[in-house]
């Protein structure tokens, strides 16, 4: 007696590639065989080219903003090597190309003045800023082309002027160069960490190389046509002058269009003086929730180039400075300023140092201000979290904010600095601020309010008794 095979409906199965798009179709037949259909790839060839280009699982593999923030980069890239050929051609017209009076040596001897002090240049920024490239990688990345920009229009002005200034203004145009690649390569680092949101940093970097290679080529094949018709220094300057307003322009709209998700200075002031102004003046304070702005309703608001250190509400004036992250010894020096100061003086008795420590004897810092509550240094304590640098930030800005009326009559200045910080305390807590930070985009985890070498000091404990 024969055994038939037992039939089973059919199972079909898709298969999918990086972007989510369907690359086969697999159906099982009634003997167990299967069918592979493959849909026709949408795009065709463009879009295999443009593949070469772009991050694999593009766009699901990379964040919302990637593409504008590409396009105007693009557009500044290509911009940038033709302008940069104008500048050369200029290089090579002060130092005597074609000239009977300059030799080989001293070309080369120019060469390494410009090479040594580049790479000084670029040491010492690097040890002078390169806390703050990573928080403000916006302003930078910005930055770092107003340098070169700047390198070029001395390049081209160097033919004009007589051989010692020549030599001088070179050598300042190579060490120019040399701050935006610094500036430039790190801050783009941190742009390439905000883009991949996959674990696809490495092939993200090398895509964007790919990006700036052809990018480059195609702007050096139409500057070499472009070039050769410009003879004149009014031609060559109306367009460098052209190409480089391109340049800056599409830059800054670069820039504009990336919405960070890291809380630094300037964001943690829009983000939390929005808040805390509803919170108080609203019929919202006694709700436990509360809507906070996102990554990109910030982005639209803050401003490429803030002063470092900056307390500002809402947008509006600065209402003071602060320095997150100094030493122990510097905040003594300020409080027995402060302590020296009429302000001081008219709530007796005098301030003492314990009194200060014991107000922050349960948080994870130390904060003083002057009289006018327009100053601020804080003191991080060892194995703080980024909540703790926020709540501190937090307290800087409500207390220079609301402090008058908060301070009542013949309260010492100390007091009120207490009372400052047990409303911003109760604030956090009423409505889960860093939570809800969190459930809307904002990497809260990620460090971005110290932008210099800071300090730490060890936890202490004061005796109530």
């Amino acid at each position: 007696m024969s055994q038939t095979t037992p039939k089973h409906p059919p199972v079909v199965l898709s298969e999918f590639n990086e972007a989510k798009e369907i690359v086969a179709i697999y159906t099982t037949g009634d003997h167990g065989g299967l069918k592979v259909e493959r849909p026709k790839a949408s795009g065709g060839h463009a879009r295999s080219i443009l593949n070469a280009f772009l991050p694999a699982g593009y766009p699901h593999s990379v964040s919302h903003d990637y593409l504008e923030y590409q396009i105007y980069d693009s557009l500044q890239a290509f911009s940038s090597s033709i302008a940069g050929l104008l500048s050369n051609r200029a290089v090579l017209e002060g130092i005597g190309v074609g000239s009977t009076h300059t030799t080989p040596t001293h070309a080369l001897l120019l060469s390494v003045l410009q090479d040594s002090l580049g790479r000084i240049a670029t040491i010492l920024f690097a040890h002078r800023l390169g806390r703050s490239l990573e928080p403000e990688c916006k302003t930078y990345r910005l930055l770092a082309d107003i340098f070169n920009d700047s390198a070029m229009v001395l390049d081209c002005l160097s033919p004009a002027l007589p051989k010692p200034t020549r030599v001088a203004l070179l050598a300042f145009s190579s060490c120019l160069r040399s701050l935006c690649g610094v500036a430039a390569g790190s801050s783009k680092a941190s742009l390439s960490s905000h883009f991949a949101i996959q674990g696809n940093l490495g092939e993200l970097n090398a895509k964007d190389s790919s990006q700036e290679t052809i990018i480059s080529l195609l702007g050096m094949l139409v500057g070499s046509l472009v070039v050769g018709h410009i003879t004149t220094k009014w031609e060559t300057w109306i367009s460098l002058i052209f190409l480089l307003a391109i340049h800056l322009g599409t830059n800054y709209l670069a820039v504009r269009a990336v919405s960070m998700r890291t809380l630094n200075r300037q964001r943690s002031n829009i983000v939390f003086s929005e808040a805390i102004e509803v919170a108080v003046t609203s019929k919202e304070a006694e709700s436990p929730g509360l809507e906070l702005l996102k990554p990109e309703e910030v982005s639209l608001r803050e401003r490429i180039f803030e002063k470092d250190g900056v307390l500002r509400w809402q947008g509006g004036r600065a209402l003071g400075y602060c320095r997150i992250g100094v030493s122990l010894e510097a905040l003594y020096m300020f409080f027995m300023q402060y302590r020296t100061s009429k302000d001081a003086q008219l709530s007796l008795p005098l301030p003492n140092f314990h009194e200060l420590l014991a107000i922050y004897n349960e948080q994870g810092y130390i904060m003083m201000c002057d009289g006018s509550s327009s100053n601020f240094l804080i003191v991080i304590k060892e194995k703080s979290s980024n909540t703790t640098l926020l709540l501190a930030w937090v307290h800087a800005l409500y207390h220079a904010k609301y402090w008058h009326r908060e301070r009542r009559e013949g309260e010492s200045h100390l007091k009120t600095l207490w009372r400052t910080k047990k409303t911003v305390q109760a604030l956090f807590l009423r409505h889960h601020l860093i939570r809800t930070l969190d459930d809307i985009g904002w990497e809260i985890e990620n460090g971005a309010l110290e932008t210099t070498s800071g300090t730490r000091v060890g936890t202490y404990f004061i005796n109530k008794e």
